[in-house]
C-alpha cells in the first residue's frame, strides 16, 4: 500500500488521493481493539480506509470513532460514507460543523460554485449525510477514549471557526487539521521543514489564530501531524515561522489596494514563499514551484481577499 506510512504509537498515516498524492492525508489511531479516523478525506478515499482496517484485521465494528478537524471537504468530504460502513462508530466534531455533515447540503452547493458539477463530482464524490443520532459535539476540552487512550479535542479556530485538533497523550501527538499550516515534502529545505498558513475561504482570523498556536505549543508536543502533509517533529521554532506567516499574509492583503487586488494578492504570497525558500537555503524552480503550491497560494488569495472584504464591511 504505497498510500500508507506506519508511524508509531499505532498511528497510520493515510494518503487520500486528493489531486496528486502527498496533498492530502488522514490517519488511524489504534488501542487495544479500537480504533479512529482522525479526518476521512473525500468519498474517494472510503476504499483505501476499508482496505486498512482488513489489513490490520480490524472489523468495522471496532472504529469508535470519525473524527473531523474541521468540515472543509479535503478533510471531511468522506465522512457521511465512512460512517455508513462503521455501525458502531460515533462521529466527534465541533459544535459549528455538526450541522454541515449532519444535513450537507450547504456543502455541496458552496463547491458546486467554486468548482462546477463535474470537477465537483472529481474530486469530491458524493456527499453522504450522517445520522444525527450518531454526532457529537466535540467542544473544546472534550475527552475521548479509544482503547483506553484519552484524546483530548480542543476548539482551535483561525483557519475555520469549526476548526478543532486533538492531543493524543501516548504520542505526545497534536492530529493538527490545517490549524498548524501546510508543510508539504517537497518543499522541505536544508533548515528542515517549510511551513506556512493556509487562508483558504472563508474564515481566517490571524488574531484568533495566533491564540491557536499559543494554545498547541503550551501542550508542548513532540509531533503534529499534520493534514497537508504527514508527521513533523514539533518545535518553537516551526511555531514562529508560522506565525510570522499568517502576519505576513495579512500584511501583503492589507497593502493589495486598487485594481485586481486578488491578483495583487497572489503575486505577493508568491514573492514571499519564494524569499523565504531562499532564505531557507532552497532553489525550487517557479514551474515546480506552481505544480506543488499553486492551487493552495489561489485559495489563499481568494480567503485573504475575503477577509479584507469582512473587515470593511460596516
Amino acid at each position: 500500500m504505497e498510500w500508507l506510512t506506519e508511524l508509531s504509537a499505532g498511528i497510520s498515516c493515510i494518503d487520500t488521493g486528493y489531486q496528486r498524492p502527498g496533498l492530502a492525508a488522514c490517519y488511524l489511531l489504534e488501542e487495544a481493539g479500537e480504533a479512529a479516523f482522525i479526518d476521512t478525506g473525500t468519498a474517494h478515499t472510503l476504499p483505501r480506509l476499508l482496505q486498512l482496517l482488513k489489513a490490520r484485521g480490524l472489523a468495522p465494528e471496532q472504529v469508535k470513532y470519525v473524527i473531523p478537524t474541521h468540515v472543509h471537504l479535503d478533510h471531511a468530504g468522506g465522512a457521511g460514507g465512512l460512517m455508513q460502513r462503521l455501525p458502531r462508530a460515533r462521529l466527534a466534531v465541533h459544535p459549528r460543523g455538526a450541522r454541515h455533515l449532519i444535513d450537507p447540503a450547504k456543502l455541496i452547493a458552496g463547491a458546486r460554485a467554486v468548482y462546477g458539477e463535474a470537477r465537483f463530482r472529481q474530486l469530491f464524490g458524493e456527499l453522504l449525510p450522517v445520522d444525527p443520532e450518531r454526532v457529537m459535539e466535540a467542544a473544546d476540552t472534550t475527552r475521548l477514549s479509544v482503547g483506553g487512550r484519552e484524546l483530548l479535542c480542543l476548539d482551535t479556530p483561525g483557519h475555520a471557526r469549526h476548526h478543532i485538533c486533538i492531543y493524543d497523550q501516548r504520542s505526545r501527538g497534536v492530529f493538527s487539521g490545517d490549524s498548524f499550516g501546510l508543510c508539504y515534502r517537497e518543499l522541505d529545505t536544508p533548515q528542515g521543514p517549510f511551513i506556512l498558513p493556509t487562508t483558504t475561504p472563508v474564515q481566517f482570523d490571524p488574531e484568533a489564530w495566533h491564540g491557536t498556536l499559543q494554545k498547541l505549543l503550551e501542550l508542548r508536543p513532540e509531533t503534529f501531524y499534520l493534514t497537508h502533509f504527514g508527521a513533523i517533529t514539533a518545535s518553537q521554532g516551526l511555531g514562529d515561522q508560522l506565525a510570522q506567516g499568517i502576519d505576513a499574509f495579512a500584511t501583503i492583503a492589507l497593502d493589495a489596494s486598487g485594481n485586481d487586488r486578488l491578483g495583487k494578492i497572489r503575486r505577493g504570497l508568491l514573492a514571499w514563499v519564494r524569499e523565504r525558500l531562499r532564505s531557507q537555503g532552497a532553489d525550487i524552480g517557479a514551474a515546480r514551484l506552481e505544480a506543488v503550491l499553486g492551487m493552495d497560494l489561489d485559495l489563499n488569495a481568494q480567503g485573504l481577499e475575503i477577509w479584507l472584504r469582512r473587515r470593511e464591511s460596516p
